[in-house]
C-alpha cells in the first residue's frame, strides 16, 4: 500500500494557540504511526506574534507556506494589547480575514455536539440539549465583515456595508445541502429576510436550489428566532446555513450546548487549501499555565483527516476523545476536582489513537504526578 504523504502548515498563533496545537500535532503523529501515513508540519507565524516579529499579522512567507500545504492547522490569534486599543491600525484579526480571503475559504463548518458525559457542564438543562447534533455552515468571505467600512467626514458617524452576490450564496448552499443529504436531511436557513435585502437574496437563492435536493427538508428562521431556538430546542437542528455575521454569533452561542468552547472544532473550506481551527480565542490569561483544553484543536485535526478522505483515522481520533471524556481526563474547566494538564489530555488521546492504554492506570499515574511522554 502506498504511503499517504501530506504537508500541513501550522499557524499556532498567540496565547494558548501553541499549546493546543502541540497536542493536536501529537495526535496526528499517532495517527500517522498507526495507519502508516507520513505527515510533515511546517510551523509559521500569524497573528500578534507575527506583528511583533515582522510588523504584519500574515507575512508573505506564511501565506506562501499555506498555499504550498495540503491543509492548514490554526491555533488561535489575538492579544489584549490590540483588543484594548481600538485605534490600532494593524491588528491580529486582519491576518485571519486576509488568510480566509486569500485561500478562498468561503465556508466555515462547525459541528456542535452534546456529549452525555458533559451535560452537567452546560448552563442549559440536560433534557433540552441531550442528543443535540448540528452542523453550522457559515459563509466566511462576504457580508458585513468584508464590505466597505469607514467613518463620515466629520468623524461623527460610521458605516459597514453588507453585500452578497448570488454566486457567493450558491457555492456554500450547495455544500450545506450536500452535508444534509448525508445526515438527517434537514436544512435550516437563518436570515433576516423581513428587514435586509441581502437576506431576501439568500432566501431566494436557497429556494431556487432546494429542488435539486428533493430529499432535504428546508425551513427558514429569522436570526432572532433562531438564536432563541438554539437555546430552547437545539435538537430540532440538523444543518444550519447562514451568512457571515449571523453565523459568527449563532455558532458561538451554540457553544454553550457542549459546555465549553474548548470542545468545538471547525473547518474553513473553499476550492483550494482548507483550514482547521478550534472556535475558541487565544485565552491569554491561560498562556503557559497548562490549563488550556486541547480537545477542540484535536477534533479540528479529526476534521482535517476527514478532508483528506481518512474517515477511519478521524473516527479513531473521535473515539479517543470520547474515551477522555468518559474517563474524566480533562482540563480544569471540565474537571475541577482532579484536573489534568493540557499535555496530559493530549498524551492520553494520542496513546488511545496509537493503540490504547488502560484508563485506570493512566489516571493513577496522573494522581502520583508521573509524566507521560509521547
Amino acid at each position: 500500500m502506498d504511503v499517504l504523504k501530506k504537508k500541513i502548515a501550522v499557524l499556532a498563533g498567540d496565547g494558548i494557540g501553541p499549546e493546543v496545537c502541540r497536542e493536536a500535532i501529537k495526535v496526528l503523529e499517532a495517527v500517522a504511526e498507526r495507519f502508516g501515513h507520513q505527515f510533515t508540519f511546517d510551523q509559521q507565524l500569524m497573528g500578534a506574534c507575527a506583528i511583533d516579529a515582522t510588523g504584519d499579522p500574515l507575512p508573505q512567507q506564511t501565506l506562501d507556506a499555506c498555499f504550498a500545504a495540503d491543509a492548514v492547522l490554526l491555533g488561535a490569534i489575538g492579544d489584549p494589547k490590540y483588543d484594548n486599543d481600538p485605534s490600532a491600525k494593524v491588528r491580529p484579526e486582519q491576518g485571519l480575514l486576509r488568510l480566509r480571503k486569500s485561500l478562498g475559504l468561503y465556508a466555515n463548518i462547525r459541528p456542535v455536539t452534546a456529549y452525555d458525559a458533559l451535560l452537567a457542564h452546560s448552563p442549559l438543562k440536560p433534557e433540552r440539549i441531550s442528543g443535540t447534533d448540528m452542523l453550522i455552515f457559515r459563509e466566511l468571505t462576504g457580508g458585513i465583515y468584508f464590505g466597505d467600512k469607514g467613518r463620515t467626514d466629520d468623524g461623527q458617524g460610521a458605516y459597514d456595508h453588507c453585500t452578497y452576490s448570488r454566486e457567493e450564496i450558491e457555492r456554500i448552499a450547495h455544500r450545506a445541502f450536500q452535508a444534509a443529504e448525508t445526515r438527517r436531511r434537514k436544512l435550516t436557513l437563518v436570515d433576516k429576510a423581513n428587514v435586509l435585502e441581502t437576506s431576501r437574496l439568500w432566501r431566494e437563492v436557497v429556494q431556487q436550489i432546494a429542488p435539486q435536493y428533493p430529499e432535504v427538508r428546508v425551513d427558514y428562521l429569522f436570526v432572532d428566532n433562531a438564536a432563541m431556538q438554539v437555546i430552547l430546542n437545539p435538537k430540532q437542528f440538523d444543518v444550519i446555513l447562514t451568512e457571515n455575521m449571523f453565523g459568527d454569533i449563532i455558532s458561538d452561542e451554540a457553544s454553550v450546548i457542549a459546555g465549553s468552547l474548548g470542545l468545538l472544532p471547525s473547518a474553513s473550506v473553499g476550492d483550494q487549501v482548507a483550514l482547521f481551527e478550534p472556535i475558541h480565542g487565544s485565552y491569554p490569561q491561560a498562556k503557559g499555565r497548562g490549563i488550556a483544553n486541547p480537545i477542540a484543536t484535536i477534533l479540528s485535526g479529526a476534521m482535517l483527516l476527514e478532508h483528506f478522505g481518512l474517515q477511519e483515522e478521524a473516527d479513531a481520533v473521535k473515539a479517543a476523545v470520547q474515551a477522555a471524556l468518559d474517563s474524566n481526563i480533562l482540563t480544569p474547566e471540565l474537571n475541577a476536582l482532579t484536573p489534568c494538564s493540557t499535555e496530559q489530555v493530549g498524551n492520553f488521546i494520542a496513546y488511545q489513537v496509537a493503540g490504547g492504554i488502560d484508563c485506570q492506570m493512566y489516571k493513577e499515574n496522573i494522581a502520583v504526578g508521573m509524566s507521560t511522554i509521547i
